[in-house]
């Protein structure tokens, strides 16, 4: 029996923060499983970990963008990623009449992770800095998220890992899903942002590339058009697709409609090998 092709999408940021953006990106996203695609949604929950983080007195450190995590806001990321986000998204498509499952990347040892330590150039030196229980990945194994897709199950992934003595990490949301999508070897990786795709100029919605290849996405970094937030993403479209997936898609989760459309050339960001 030939698989059905796969969309995974990563979900994250303020389209998860508003009950009813939510409601409509998670809708949008069944409308594809309907058209007879297989969907896989791997998330992040950075606000919500944040407003967690601060219940409990426990400050929100970063290094260079990157959060610093101690084995006891280890402990709280992980509750917040599967007890609220995971389970509330689970909770939102079975009432929509479809099977999610609701799982992190330590489930199967479908994730294998180990520490990530951050390097940084300091008086023309790499030093080599530790930001605690923060992950790298070291393989994917699909078989879990083949079985439930070929029983037609949604698979709704934490972006969490462990290596294999046990401890948790916590892995970039981006990075996470581009590996994921890789293994899976997607028709599409779709990631959801804020912003409408990869714009020429930050302050120009109207400077929107549509199409780019992976060789042009090196020269447009060196040429500093493709900054911040949009370097992880980025980088997560060149890991899926060099993994195996088919193509990758940026494209504005704050605006749900275009979710149902991922196909249209005249949406979002599409990059290709």
């Amino acid at each position: 029996m030939m698989q059905k092709p796969i969309i995974l999408f990563k979900y994250g940021g303020n389209a998860m923060t508003d009950e009813e953006v939510k409601m409509s990106v998670l809708e949008n996203i069944l409308s594809l499983k309907q058209k007879g695609y297989n969907i896989v949604i791997s998330h992040g929950g950075g606000p919500f970990i944040k407003e967690m983080l601060a219940q409990v007195n426990i400050e929100s450190e970063f290094i260079d963008g990157q959060r610093y995590t101690t084995p006891e806001s280890f402990k709280y990321i992980e509750m917040v990623l599967k007890g609220q986000v995971n389970s509330d998204l689970v909770n939102i498509i079975n009432s929509l009449g479809f099977s999610a499952v609701g799982l992190s990347g330590k489930d199967g040892n479908t994730v294998i992770a180990h520490k990530r330590w951050h390097k940084k150039v300091v008086h023309g030196k790499e030093q080599k800095v530790d930001l605690g229980q923060v992950g790298d990945i070291s393989k994917v194994n699909p078989k879990l998220l083949n079985q439930l897709l070929e029983n037609d199950f949604i698979p709704v992934i934490a972006c969490i890992g462990a290596d294999n003595n046990g401890p948790g990490y916590n892995i970039n949301g981006d990075t996470f899903a581009g590996y994921l999508a890789g293994a899976l070897m997607v028709e599409q990786f779709v990631v959801l942002t804020d912003v409408d795709g990869l714009l020429r100029d930050k302050n120009d919605s109207s400077s929107i590339i549509r199409k780019i290849s992976i060789p042009e996405v090196k020269t447009l970094k060196d040429e500093g058009i493709i900054q911040g937030g949009m370097i992880p993403k980025m980088e997560a479209c060149e890991t899926a697709i060099n993994m195996g997936a088919h193509s990758a898609k940026i494209i504005n989760g704050t605006k749900p409609e275009q979710i149902a459309n991922v196909n249209n050339d005249a949406i979002g960001t599409l990059i290709t090998k």
